[in-house]
């Protein structure tokens, strides 16, 4: 058990909401790399026009699991094929509760027969060594915190760093001094500089061509100047902590769902054994969507699109509901495009001709005046020229071309109508599809 755990943040909070609501908090970034290096528009446009590099390495968690149930943990607690998963293959990991809704997802790499790397926000980690704690499985499982989560000081396990964009495979050819084994989408291959020896994954945020290379952390620093020098020819960007969370924009990755563990019985002990001081208990909801019920936040798999790296061919957790939910979910991804005269209103200096937009804030999004979806994402993106959402909305609604309000405020929470008219400005946008960026949403898979 945690102390204090999610449940006492509940019980103190008075619900779950009560705990999470924070209005006016201060948006997710990147730790320790610098907030520019370029400059963040020239950095947006790096990954669409040349190439850039990204340093992963800081604000990613890690958890390794190995022994001989790795696969069947792994298996009973997320939706993922497991019979076509091959070593040196990643998948977006996808753990569901009872009930069918996303804890969140990761990325899960296959390192060996019976060993596993999962990467990316900690709930869904959590989640996978809670049930190998409590599940008797034959497996050691170990963690690797982000920076800011490690209070001894260590670094991290292991690099990592993404080199994208439409110039990304000249420079890749000209570290490893010619072109890199034939790899699919989402699969590695062993590559060496010298004695350094780590994974080439093919793999970017931005949705455009290139390379994840991982590996230890103490030949990270060599690694990455390697890449630097090779990058250089072709003007090569470094990407900022201002940037890089932008990128999802373009990929029409939503990367913070909220995890469907509070309210259900069966996950009292769970929200027990989970720290208040977690992605669980910390991550703030704020935006002008505002429901006293945390359900109202939960998000389906295939609400986010991860219906291609679902398979029933096993049981686990949450299998039922989600092969429901499979027919059954009400919204899908899209993006929105919003309004520039309307942002320039009432944006004024933070407008796209001025400045940096950047949040996830659930917002409204309705159509005459009825409530239709919500934001999770918006950034304000150099090389488009425009504001934009990535959004869930009723199928209904989803068509490319729909015209619907972005309701743009923060909600105070506490005892004020989840409806109340607080005189909040409503934002004329445009559906698009998600990812937006015709390269991400067409030819990623086969070039990526």
């Amino acid at each position: 058990m945690a102390s204090p755990s999610v449940q006492d943040g509940i019980d103190k909070a008075g619900s779950a909401v009560g705990l999470l609501w924070k209005p006016n908090a201060e948006p997710w970034y990147p730790e320790v790399i610098d907030p520019e290096y370029a400059g963040w528009k020239v950095e947006q446009h790096a990954w669409h026009d040349s190439v850039t590099i990204a340093d992963l390495s800081q604000h990613m968690s890690d958890t390794f699991v190995e022994g001989p149930d790795a696969t069947r943990l792994l298996s009973e607690v997320s939706a993922n094929n497991y019979a076509s998963f091959a070593v040196d293959q990643a998948k977006q990991f996808v753990p569901v509760a009872e009930d069918g809704n996303i804890i969140t997802d990761g990325i899960l790499l296959r390192t060996g027969e019976h060993s596993y790397v999962l990467s990316g926000v900690p709930a869904a980690q959590n989640w996978v060594v809670y049930h190998a704690e409590k599940g008797g499985y034959d497996v050691s499982v170990s963690t690797n915190r982000e920076t800011s989560a490690r209070f001894d000081g260590s670094p991290p396990a292991l690099f990592r760093y993404q080199v994208q964009g439409p110039l990304a495979l000249e420079v890749v050819n000209r570290v490893f001094g010619g072109p890199l084994p034939a790899t699919k989408f989402f699969h590695s291959t062993r590559v060496s500089l010298g004695d350094r020896h780590f994974r080439a994954l093919r793999h970017g945020m931005s949705g455009q061509p290139g390379y994840e290379f991982i590996g230890e952390w103490k030949d990270g620093p060599a690694v990455k100047e390697a890449l630097m020098a090779a990058g250089e020819p072709f003007g090569m960007v470094h990407q900022g902590a201002m940037s890089y969370p932008t990128a999802s924009m373009d990929s029409g990755w939503i990367p913070s769902p909220t995890p469907a563990i509070y309210t259900a019985p069966e996950l009292a002990d769970y929200r027990s054994w989970v720290s208040l001081y977690s992605y669980e208990g910390m991550k703030p909801l704020q935006g002008s969507f505002f429901s006293r019920d945390i359900e109202d936040y939960y998000t389906s798999p295939y609400e986010l699109g991860y219906g291609r790296s679902i398979s029933f061919d096993h049981d686990f957790v949450g299998r039922d509901a989600l092969q429901k939910a499979r027919h059954d979910h009400r919204r899908t991804k899209v993006t929105l495009v919003l309004d520039r005269e309307d942002v320039r209103r009432e944006l004024g200096e933070r407008g796209p001709d001025h400045g940096y937009v950047h949040h996830y804030w659930r917002n409204r999004v309705e159509v005459g005046g009825a409530l239709v979806g919500a934001t999770f994402q918006t950034d304000y993106l150099d090389p488009v020229g425009a504001v934009m959402a990535l959004t869930l909305v009723d199928k209904e609604f989803a068509t490319p071309g729909t015209e619907v309000e972005v309701v743009w405020g923060q909600h105070p929470g506490g005892d004020t109508d989840p409806d109340a008219d607080l005189g909040f400005p409503r934002l004329r946008a445009t559906v698009h599809p998600a990812p937006y960026d015709r390269t991400a949403r067409t030819t990623y898979r086969d070039k990526a």
